[in-house]
């Protein structure tokens, strides 16, 4: 009978153990799920904006180009096209520089 005695106090003592792993495996699931609801709301907002801002206007791209990459900045406009040039212009429209591939 001691035997049975020491298998049952030392399952009392592993209890407390056993209710604090359950507690972690928890919480560690909970802070998880709330992980991959917040990655899949900034994708979501992320991925559903414009790929590329509208350009101005007044702005005309050459004959058969079309912008690939846009950057605004204060003075002037960059305008990177489908064939690699780029062109600057102001924000009146005007281009002033176009520097070839």
């Amino acid at each position: 009978m001691d035997r049975n005695d020491k298998r049952e106090n030392g399952s009392e003592e592993a209890l407390p153990m056993l209710r604090w792993l359950r507690l972690l495996v928890t919480s560690l699931a909970v802070v998880m799920g709330v992980g991959i609801i917040a990655i899949v709301a900034l994708l979501w907002l992320r991925l559903g904006e414009r790929p590329l801002p509208e350009l101005p206007p007044q702005i005309a791209l050459p004959e058969g180009e079309s912008a690939a990459a846009v950057t605004f900045a204060r003075d002037w406009l960059v305008v990177v096209t489908d064939s690699g040039k780029v062109l600057l212009y102001d924000h009146q429209g005007k281009l002033r520089e176009e520097v070839q591939p």
